[in-house]
C-alpha cells in the first residue's frame, strides 16, 4: 500500500506525508533525513519561506509553484518529528489552524456583520490574537513576538506592538530626531568606546530606522529588498560596462567604478 501511494501522481497530501515517513524510517529512511531534528530543519524552513518571497516579487509563477512545495515539504517535515516525538501531528497541526482562522473571522463563519472598514478589521484581528495570547498566560504587550524572526520584521513587531499602548512618537519628525540623536551617538562611539559598544549604538540606529518605516506607512524589510534590488541591478550594469572596456572590477579602481555608477544611475532615470 505504502509504495502505491508513494508512486501515485494524483494522491496529494497523503502521498507527501508517506514519503516523509519512509525517508525517516530508522531502518529503511534516508541516513541524512534520519539525523535531522527541529534545530537542523529550521534554517530550511526559513530559507524557503524567502525563495517564496523571491518568486512573488519576481513574479515568476511557474518557479512560486515549485517554490511553494518546497515551503510545504517543510511543514510536513516538521510535522512527522513532532509526530515521532509524540508531541503533534500533521492532521493536529491543520485542526489547529483550521481552528484558529474560524475563530478570528467571526464576521465570515459568526454573526459579526461584514459591513465594516479593512482597518477595523485589521483591529478585530489584533483583539482577537490579544485574546488568544491572554489565554496563554501571555500578558505582557510585547508577547509572543517570536524570537527567531529576521531582526528587522522583529524590531517593526515590536515596534507595532508597543505603539497599540501609546509607546511611540506622535510625528515622523520626532523619528528624524531620534535618527539624527542615534547617529551622532554612532560617530561618537566609534571614535572613543569599545567594538562592542559601537554594535550597541549601530543597532539602536537600525532599530529607529525601522520605526521610520512604520511612520511612513512601509514596510522596512520589502524597502531594504528593493534597495538590494537596486544595488545589484546598478552593480551588475557596472560589470557590464567593464567588460565592454576588456576590464574587470579587481583591475578597475573606485573612481572608475563611481564614474560608471553614475552613468548607469543617468541611464535609468532618461
Amino acid at each position: 500500500m505504502g509504495d502505491d501511494l508513494i508512486f501515485d501522481h494524483n494522491a496529494g497530501i497523503e502521498r507527501l506525508i508517506e514519503i516523509m515517513r519512509r525517508l525517516r524510517d530508522p531502518e529503511t529512511g534516508c541516513p541524512w533525513d534520519i539525523e535531522q531534528d527541529f534545530d537542523s530543519i529550521a534554517p530550511y524552513t526559513i530559507e524557503e519561506a524567502y525563495e517564496v518571497a523571491d518568486a512573488i516579487q519576481r513574479r515568476d509563477w511557474r518557479e512560486l509553484e515549485g517554490e511553494l512545495g518546497d515551503l510545504l515539504l517543510q511543514t510536513v517535515y516538521h510535522t512527522a518529528m513532532g509526530e515521532e516525538a509524540g508531541h503533534f501531528s500533521f492532521q493536529s497541526v491543520v485542526r489547529n489552524v483550521c481552528d484558529k482562522m474560524v475563530a478570528r473571522h467571526p464576521h465570515v463563519f459568526g454573526d459579526e456583520s461584514r459591513d465594516k472598514s479593512a482597518e477595523q478589521q485589521t483591529r478585530d484581528w489584533e483583539r482577537i490574537k490579544a485574546e488568544e495570547r491572554a489565554g496563554k498566560a501571555q500578558q505582557g504587550t510585547l508577547d509572543g513576538v517570536a524570537i527567531g524572526l529576521p531582526a528587522l520584521l522583529r524590531a517593526l513587531k515590536l515596534q507595532k506592538r508597543a505603539a497599540r499602548v501609546g509607546f511611540d512618537w506622535p510625528q515622523t519628525d520626532h523619528v528624524i530626531d531620534k535618527i539624527c540623536e542615534e547617529a551622532r551617538e554612532l560617530v561618537e562611539a566609534r571614535d572613543t568606546l569599545s567594538q562592542a559598544e559601537v554594535e550597541e549604538e549601530f543597532g539602536d540606529l537600525l532599530f529607529v530606522m525601522a520605526n521610520l518605516g512604520r511612520h511612513l506607512g512601509l514596510d522596512p524589510e520589502a524597502a531594504l529588498r528593493a534597495a538590494n534590488a537596486k544595488f545589484t541591478r546598478r552593480f551588475e550594469a557596472v560589470e557590464s560596462r567593464l567588460r565592454d572596456r576588456g576590464k574587470r572590477p579587481a583591475n578597475s579602481d573606485l573612481a572608475e567604478m563611481d564614474a560608471l555608477w553614475d552613468a548607469v544611475k543617468l541611464a535609468e532615470r532618461s
